[in-house]
């Protein structure tokens, strides 16, 4: 119902005329604009629908990074060349195929110190418009915790402080979306890891795994202690420094072997062609071979089992190779959905010399079209 303020306002004009005073009350009606409603997002509709790991993640279709945008390592999020995220830039996703998006959130610039770490209202309602932006088209949507390692240190020493940093920062944001339905998923930890150390990039250490452990359960632990929702909520936790290695792999131990936890992986393979740059071609059968034991690896431990996995990250950048590009790009999709294994593109919004950008986000045209075009059909 259209409810109006009506505010009268009497006037008294006085007039003499003949020497006798004459009093004229004139009522004015001021029309005040409609107040706005404080509801601002109700695009998803809160039901969580009972299905596995393993069904929702069959039901993910291809999925898009939202990269190099939320993520960056700056208070400006346009500081790594992206414009301000749109909903014409998620409804071009959409329209284009695509079902899920991941959405990396970097938080350390955007949250208040100790003891309560307390995230910026204004930052959350960012991130929630995008989620919303998602939703609206009703896709799936991954929100996690990712350019913020420079605090959380995968050490016995810095391990108490962490986790209850951990604990404060998962609290906000899944109260904050505690009403979402399963079309949102947590992805706790990025890609875990002691930064610049031998081992980063290797699988880590025995410490470090062990850490990397104990910092997804605080997460998982403080994700299901807000209640309603996400008592049920899939959450994605990672191996350490999400690799794929064979200690890292078998190092990851699940939350409370949680039926509802997904592991996320990520895995640039070959990384010389994908990610390095020093390798223009990729195709021969040894190529494949090596692939094929990559991913299938992965599936052997976990799906075969029966936990689900996203290959949280993957791309191959622009090194004027579009034939070899097109060519990994179908092979790893299709091999990814033979073995269940839900694969998302990393997009960094930029397209140029070994860059992994499939759409420009200013002009909405997909310069890698084709693609963008392989990855969804290799779901179909």
């Amino acid at each position: 119902m259209k409810l109006n303020r009506v505010f009268f306002i009497f006037l008294l004009l006085f007039s003499y005329a003949n020497a006798t005073e004459v009093e004229t009350i004139r009522i004015i009606k001021l029309e005040l604009p409609e107040p706005k409603s404080t509801i601002e997002y109700g695009v998803d509709n809160g039901i969580m629908r009972k299905l596995t790991s393993l069904e929702l993640v069959a039901d993910m279709g291809s999925g898009w990074n939202l990269g190099n945008t939320f993520d960056v390592e700056d208070e400006d999020i346009t500081a790594w060349g992206n414009p301000l995220t749109t909903k014409e830039i998620i409804d071009a996703v959409k329209e284009r195929g695509f079902k899920t998006i991941r959405i990396p959130v970097t938080w350390r610039f955007h949250m208040g110190d100790a003891p309560n770490y307390i995230i910026e209202t204004e930052w959350l309602k960012r991130v929630q418009k995008v989620v919303d932006y998602v939703r609206a088209n009703n896709m799936y949507t991954i929100i996690n915790i990712h350019h913020d390692d420079p605090w959380i240190i995968p050490t016995y020493d810095k391990s108490d402080e962490v986790k209850t940093r951990l604990n404060k920062v998962w609290t906000q944001i899944a109260n904050h979306f505690k009403e979402y339905s399963d079309y949102l998923i947590f992805e706790t930890l990025n890609e875990p890891r002691y930064e610049n150390s031998p081992e980063e990039w290797k699988g880590g250490t025995p410490e470090g795994r062990d850490v990397v452990n104990q910092y997804h359960k605080v997460s998982v632990d403080a994700i299901r202690a807000t209640g309603g929702n996400n008592k049920v909520r899939h959450i994605m936790v990672s191996t350490y420094a999400a690799s794929t290695t064979s200690v890292a792999l078998d190092a990851l131990v699940i939350p409370n072997n949680d039926a509802n936890i997904i592991i996320s992986l990520h895995s640039y393979f070959p990384f010389e062609f994908c990610l390095q740059g020093t390798d223009t071609t990729w195709g021969t059968e040894a190529d494949k071979s090596a692939l094929t034991s990559e991913l299938e690896k992965v599936a052997n431990k976990f799906v075969a089992n029966g936990r689900a996995v996203i290959m949280g990250e993957w791309s191959s950048g622009n090194q004027n190779n579009i034939d070899d590009r097109l060519l990994h790009a179908d092979f790893y999709s299709k091999e990814c959905a033979k073995r269940g294994l839900m694969s998302i593109w990393w997009d960094v919004g930029n397209y140029g010399n070994n860059e992994s950008g499939l759409m420009d986000r200013n002009s909405l045209k997909w310069p890698f079209g084709e693609i963008a075009d392989i990855l969804i059909n290799s779901r179909n």
